[in-house]
C-alpha cells in the first residue's frame, strides 16, 4: 500500500493566492517528511465559487520540493485541450520531476468548461480518446503525421519527450460505468473517484476487473482510489471539525453538478451525516488505519490519495493532519 496526498488548489475569494501556494509549498515540505508516496492536484476553469491555481504552474513549483515523491496531475481534463500542447506539458512536467510525473486524465463534467474552451460536450469521449492517441504518437515517434476527426498534426519529427519510456503512467478517472468499462478498455488504471461509497465502488471495481478479463487487458500493478480524511482523537470530533469544509466543498460540488455523474442516482444533497458514511475517512488514527486496511482487503486499491484540506481550512489545521498521519497512520500502513 503506498500512500498521497491531494494539494488543495481551492482558494475561498479574497484569499491571497501567493500566500495560499506557499502554503502548499509547506505542505509538499511536511508530507515528504511524513513518508507520503506521491502528491497530487487537479483541474477546473471558472470554479466559482472558488479561485483556483492552474495546474501544471502548480504542480511545476510543488514539485521542487517533493524529493523522491511522485508528482500526479488528478486529472487534466484533456478534450479541452490540444493534444500537441499537452504533450509537451507532459514531457516538461516529467524533466521537472526527473521521471517520477504521472499524468491523471479526465473528461469534466461541467458544461462552462465545456462552453468557455469552445467545445462540444458531446464529442469529449472522441476528443479524449484521439488526444490520447496523438500525444502517445509524439512521446515515442520518430515521424509522425496524424490526420483525424478532432485534430491535425503535420508530418513533424518530435523532439520533445519524457523521461519515463515509452511515456509517463497514464490514470483515467472515471464516475459512471461506461467510463469505468471505456478504460477497462483501453487498458488503463482506473482512478477511482473519493465521491462514491464503498459498497457502490466494490459494484464498479467488479465491473471495471470484468471488462478488463473481457477486453484481454491485463490487470494494472497500480489501482489508485482517492478519499477525503480527516484526524482528530475521535470520530465525534473528526465529524464536526471536518463538517464546515466538506460541506461547503460538497455543495460546490452539488452546484457544479458532480452528483449527476454519480452511480445509482447517489446525491450529495443530504445530512452530513448520511454524506459522509461510507464516503469519507473521518476519525482516529487507529480507525483511519482500519478502513485503509479494509480499503485494501475489500476494494483491492494499492495507493490511496487522500484530500485533507478543503477551501476554508486554515494551514495550521492541514499540517496538523500531515503531521498525525507520519506518525500515527504511515507507520502503521505502510511499515515504514
Amino acid at each position: 500500500m503506498k500512500l498521497g496526498i491531494f494539494i488543495n488548489a481551492q482558494y475561498l475569494p479574497g484569499e491571497s493566492m501567493p500566500q495560499k501556494i506557499q502554503e502548499s509549498v509547506e505542505q509538499v515540505k511536511a508530507a515528504r517528511l511524513a513518508g507520503f508516496d506521491l502528491i497530487c492536484t487537479g483541474q477546473h476553469y471558472l470554479s466559482a465559487p472558488y479561485q483556483m491555481s492552474a495546474t501544471f504552474p502548480l504542480l511545476a513549483r510543488l514539485a521542487a520540493e517533493s524529493g523522491d515523491m511522485q508528482v500526479a496531475a488528478t486529472v487534466i481534463l484533456v478534450p479541452l485541450h490540444n493534444p500537441v500542447e499537452l504533450a509537451e506539458s507532459v514531457a516538461t512536467m516529467d524533466s521537472i520531476c526527473g521521471g517520477r510525473f504521472v499524468f491523471g486524465v479526465g473528461l469534466g463534467y461541467r458544461d462552462e468548461e465545456y462552453t468557455a474552451f469552445g467545445t462540444e460536450r458531446g464529442q469529449r469521449v472522441g476528443r479524449l480518446r484521439e488526444s490520447l492517441e496523438v500525444m502517445k504518437r509524439l512521446w515515442t515517434e520518430e515521424e509522425v503525421e496524424h490526420h483525424g476527426k478532432y485534430y491535425h498534426v503535420p508530418r513533424v519529427k518530435p523532439s520533445t519527450r519524457p523521461v519515463q519510456k515509452p511515456y509517463p503512467p497514464i490514470w483515467v478517472a472515471a464516475n459512471g460505468d461506461s467510463a469505468i468499462r471505456r478504460a477497462a478498455r483501453w487498458g488503463y488504471p482506473w482512478l477511482v473517484n473519493p465521491h462514491a461509497t464503498v459498497p457502490a465502488l466494490a459494484k464498479q471495481l467488479a465491473l471495471y476487473r470484468t471488462e478488463l478479463d473481457r477486453a484481454d487487458q491485463p490487470i494494472p500493478q497500480v489501482l489508485p482510489m482517492m478519499r477525503e480524511l480527516y484526524l482528530a482523537q475521535d470520530q465525534e470530533t473528526a465529524y464536526l471539525e471536518a463538517q464546515p469544509y466538506l460541506e461547503g466543498k460538497y455543495s460546490a460540488y452539488a452546484s457544479w453538478g458532480q452528483d449527476k455523474a454519480m452511480p445509482g442516482g447517489e446525491s450529495f444533497t443530504m445530512p452530513f451525516p448520511d454524506l459522509a458514511r461510507d464516503r469519507f475517512l473521518l476519525g482516529s488514527p487507529d480507525q483511519v488505519v482500519r478502513e485503509i486496511r479494509r480499503y485494501e482487503l475489500e476494494l483491492g486499491v494499492n495507493l490511496l490519495i487522500f484530500r485533507m484540506q478543503w477551501p476554508g481550512m486554515d494551514q495550521e489545521r492541514a499540517l496538523r493532519q500531515i503531521e498525525i498521519m507520519g506518525r500515527d497512520v504511515i507507520p502503521a500502513v505502510t511499515g515504514n
